[in-house]
């Protein structure tokens, strides 16, 4: 919308270039190693310093350029906020590109530079009326973007009057700012929900979106507002835009919470029917078919089903994982598989996209492995995967695992245990374990292959087999003390390499446990972990403590004294919680005098049977957020989260969601309406009578009016058969003709109050000051001159008249003198017709009109005669760009009164003896600028009022004098002409005259 060229700052830039851009300098190829020092070493107090001077510049092509610049720097992330105060005095500028990056740059600044903004408050207040709807949006997005209490009546009255706006698109910005407001001042709350309830009613799909999102934002709970939009919102979902439809389909999972009944029931009752309709008998089947009330689902529940179904194949990722989540939390079961297919799609996406929609895959596998079982080959993990990608995969693949393709998915494990990825290898064991507890017929197998990995060189790998296969050992642990043995073995290994640490717990936990099993092989473990007892990490340490006192209880023969021994290790330990658990087993174990009776529970404390843990997914939880959301992703409640509510028993009641059918009246929205003839009023008001014709009396010219009714009616009916289209609204008929009279009245008054009634006077005269266009040498002969008359253009009212003087003084005639090929840019210029023959020293006059859109920039073209091309430009005075006006001392104080701020330009200034009478200033302002006297009751205050040619804004120039100095003020929007003219008149008024 805002067109910036951002890609005119290119990434790939050389080290030079980008220390240049940032610095705001232009960059040269020749330059890349001195920018770059520059770049490194410059200091703060030059940075920046050209893009400043490019946005007071007069010319408007160096302020577009210094503008991308800026929103380029920023784009790239760079801090651009000390250009802040000449970004600003840039706002009112007329060129539409510049402006609305001007408002790009407020949108992101203006909430840190809160003080600067508030001083062109009063402008934005002005743009809030601008007949440009994206210049209208802009200054309500900056006015909302500026986080200062006081001007939260000015926020709300502005959101209130965007609200009702005719272009979307601003109606649009003004949902936006409801949720700032709110931010800002939660208090007024109750004023937001009537505006919000009202945009609801909006049929423009480019505001649905947005109203959803601040209904959700500041008023959720209010599910009321709603009921009779809900179809609506419904039928314009298709149309919306994609992060719209994304907020819409959110809301209305949460609405259809609330307002259905589940149709999950339906499928219970379906299942359980379905078994025991070949054991009932037929009485049976008629008692339980009256107890059981047949679900039907709800039109409006299956037209939200309906209308997002198709939404499954949008380009955008968001969209399909919302619609996804609907059907999850909100179809029947038999129509949730629909989604499949999609969320299969997007795993082509980004490894961002892959993971948010892998976690929702992998919740849904949990309860419906049916849905992702036909398409398991899109889980297969790839090399090129990232490691958290790999990890979801296998927890979906592990999800999947049944009898009938356990064996596949081993085979895929196989491989990726020897991933170089340890962390995804290690994920991979455990996924093994969690088959092996699910499908009992594969126990066996796991295990053994899980013994085979303890031979692997692979630290990682070991660990965490050891790991798994401990808690497998203890679904039956009788039946496989050959594992346990074999583990005991690897102690050899772990004593000589300390690598293998990790896995020195669990085996020791798992000895101890079952130490019965292993009656040979427990007291020799014990002997090695003595020997190397000071050197073992503190986690060994605990273990090796807990397997001495069980051996002590079980085997006290053959381990008492190496359990002594231990425990005075143990007791001296730099670790206090291995001396605390030494202090505590010494008690328990060994009964002493001081030992309570406590010891006579030890065996029962120590060797109690211990529940076998059970493996499970760590997204069994997770349905407990509904999909798609944060809190899902990050399995906690996020801030701001609103949670799905349970089904209803009884379905409230549907009339809610009914709307009235009424009448469709056109509302036109075309300008020529607002400034209607006295012909078409009447008209307009002959079309009211036929609407209560059958009420009201005949008229005495009964063969005319009669007729024209006719037609007048025949119009209306053809206007009923289109209601439903653009641009209608539906509406009563008394409530239509109120609206539309109410509307045309506040846009004409709105028309009116932007436009000041000044009427334009005669100038001042003062004498021609003469300018050269072309010089006799350079024009072989012939000479050009111009001035500015000081009078209205007769080619335009947005022109400036120049006259232009011809003189040869060459020694032949000139022939065919005429402008051609323009090249001025943004000036339209209206040509003198051809002076077919200038005799040699005769003169002749022509009259030009120049639009410079308000700038001091030069008009250039080419003048041409028959043989000959001259380059030249007339460059306009700021002085020249205005056009006196008629004021009175009280239209000039109210109307200064409304400019002030960023519109108001002062400075003192020491005036020349000579200028302290009052004649001389007059006259030097005058000669300055193309002004008008404002008649004034003081002496000393000297007041002047024009208007600016093309864009006929408002010029006010005040100068009160005090003895020697005097106050200058210019009062104006285009502020860039304020400073201008205020320095020329300060350069005249200070010199003699």
């Amino acid at each position: 919308v805002f067109g910036m060229s951002a890609n005119s700052l290119a990434y790939s830039e050389q080290s030079g270039a980008e220390a240049a851009v940032e610095l705001g300098q232009e960059t040269t190829p020749t330059s890349s190693a001195g920018g770059a020092a520059f770049g490194l070493f410059s200091t703060d107090f030059k940075k920046n310093e050209d893009l400043k001077e490019m946005l007071e510049s007069t010319k408007e092509s160096l302020k577009l350029e210094a503008m991308k610049r800026v929103v380029g720097l920023i784009a790239r992330g760079k801090n651009a906020s000390e250009l802040f105060p000449a970004v600003v005095k840039n706002v009112a500028s007329k060129n539409i590109e510049l402006k609305k990056l001007v408002y790009v740059y407020l949108v992101r600044y203006a909430e840190e530079q809160q003080d600067l903004a508030l001083l062109s408050i009063s402008t934005f207040q002005r743009a809030l009326k601008d007949p440009n709807q994206l210049i209208r949006a802009s200054a309500l997005r900056v006015l909302s973007s500026i986080r200062v209490p006081i001007i939260v009546p000015i926020m709300m009255l502005a959101i209130k009057e965007a609200a009702t706006d005719l272009s979307p698109y601003v109606r649009k910005t003004a949902a936006h700012a409801i949720q700032k407001l709110y931010s800002l001042d939660p208090d007024q709350k109750e004023h937001l929900v009537e505006v919000i309830e009202k945009l609801l009613k909006d049929k423009s799909t480019l505001v649905a979106g947005s109203v959803v999102m601040a209904f959700e934002e500041v008023c959720p709970e209010r599910i009321d507002l709603i009921h009779k939009n809900y179809r609506k919102l419904c039928n314009l979902l298709m149309d919306v835009e994609e992060w719209g439809q994304v907020v819409i389909i959110n809301m209305l999972t949460r609405y259809a919470r609330t307002q259905f009944v589940s149709p999950w029931r339906q499928d219970g009752v379906f299942e359980e029917n379905s078994e025991k309709a070949f054991y009932d008998s037929d009485e049976e089947k008629k008692e339980g078919a009256a107890q059981t009330k047949p679900y039907v689902m709800d039109p409006d529940h299956r037209l939200l089903l309906r209308n997002t179904k198709p939404l499954l194949q949008s380009r955008n990722t968001a969209v399909v994982m919302s619609v996804a989540q609907l059907y999850w939390h909100l179809a029947p079961k038999h129509e949730v598989s629909v989604v499949t297919k999609s969320l299969v799609r997007l795993l082509r996406s980004h490894r961002e996209v892959q993971y948010v929609v892998l976690q929702n895959i992998a919740t849904m596998s949990i309860q419906r492995k049916g849905m992702f079982e036909p398409f398991m080959k899109s889980f297969y993990v790839r090399s090129t995967d990232a490691t958290h990608i790999k990890t979801l995969k296998l927890e979906i693949l592990t999800n999947l695992a049944n009898e009938a393709n356990i064996s596949t998915i081993l085979r895929e494990f196989q491989t990726y245990v020897k991933s170089q990825d340890k962390a995804f290898a290690a994920a991979t064991i455990q996924a093994i374990g969690r088959c092996a507890t699910n499908i009992s017929e594969i126990t066996d197998a796991c295990l053994n292959g899980l013994v085979l990995l303890l031979s692997n060189r692979d630290e990682t790998v070991v660990a965490e087999s050891v790991v798994v296969i401990k808690k497998l050992l203890q679904t039956q642990p009788s039946q496989h003390s050959d594992i346990i043995k074999h583990m005991a073995k690897l102690f050899d290994n772990i004593t000589v390499r300390r690598r293998f640490i990790e896995r020195s717990p669990s085996i020791l936990w798992l000895i101890g446990e079952y130490c019965e099993h292993v009656p040979r092989i427990a007291p020799d473990v014990l002997r090695k972990m003595a020997k190397t007892f000071t050197s073992e990490e503190d986690i060994v340490k605990l273990q090796t403590v807990n397997l001495a006192a069980k051996l002590y209880l079980t085997n006290s023969k053959q381990t008492k004294l190496l359990t002594q021994y231990i425990l005075n290790l143990g007791k001296y330990d730099q670790n206090y919680d291995i001396r605390d658990r030494t202090r505590f087993i010494r008690q328990l174990i060994v009964p002493n005098e001081k030992s309570g009776a406590l010891s006579k529970y030890a065996r029962r404390i120590l060797l109690a049977p211990k529940p076998a843990p059970v493996l499970q997914s760590a997204f069994k939880d997770r349905d407990r957020f509904q999909l798609g959301t944060l809190s899902h992703t990050l399995n906690s409640k996020a801030t701001g989260y609103l949670e799905l509510s349970d089904w209803p028993d009884v379905a409230p009641d549907q009339s809610v969601r009914n709307v009235e059918v009424v009448e469709a009246v056109r509302i036109n929205t075309r300008s020529d309406c607002y400034y209607k003839s006295e012909s078409e009023e009447k008209s307009e008001s002959s079309e009211d009578s036929v609407k209560s014709s059958s009420q009201s009396e005949k008229s005495s010219d009964s063969g005319t009016d009669k007729k024209k009714k006719k037609t007048l009616k025949n119009k209306k009916l053809q206007q009923g058969k289109k209601a439903g289209k653009d641009g209608y609204r539906p509406q009563s008929p008394a409530l239509a003709r109120c609206f539309t009279r109410l509307h045309i009245h506040v846009v004409h008054c709105f028309c009116l109050s932007r436009l000041f009634p000044v009427q334009v006077s005669s100038p001042v005269f003062v004498p021609v000051r003469p300018h050269e266009l072309l010089h006799r040498m350079t024009g072989k002969g012939l000479a050009a001159q111009y001035h500015f008359p000081r009078q209205p253009c007769i080619y335009g009212d947005h022109m400036v008249s120049v006259q232009l003087t011809f003189n040869n003084h060459g020694d032949h005639a000139l022939e065919d003198i005429h402008i051609s090929e323009k090249t001025s840019t943004g000036q339209s210029i209206h040509c003198f017709r051809p002076i077919e023959r200038l005799e040699p020293e005769a003169s002749v006059t022509v009259s030009v009109g120049v639009d410079f859109n308000d700038s001091t920039q030069a008009a250039s073209f080419q003048l041409c005669s028959k043989t000959e091309r001259f380059s030249v430009s007339i460059q306009p005075a700021v002085g020249e760009l205005l056009l006196p006006v008629t004021m009175t001392e009280q239209d000039f104080s109210r109307e200064q009164g409304k400019l002030v701020g960023m519109n108001e330009s002062s400075a003192t200034i020491t005036m020349a003896p000579e200028t302290v009478s009052s004649q001389p200033v007059s006259k030097k302002v005058v000669s300055v600028a193309n002004v008008g006297v404002v008649p004034s009751g003081q002496d000393n205050v000297h007041r002047f009022a024009a208007k600016l040619v093309s864009s006929g804004t408002l010029v006010l120039v005040c100068v009160v004098q005090k003895d020697s100095s005097a106050q200058l003020t210019v009062n104006t929007e285009r502020t860039v002409v304020g400073s201008m003219l205020l320095r020329e008149l300060q350069t005249a008024l200070s010199s003699a005259p």
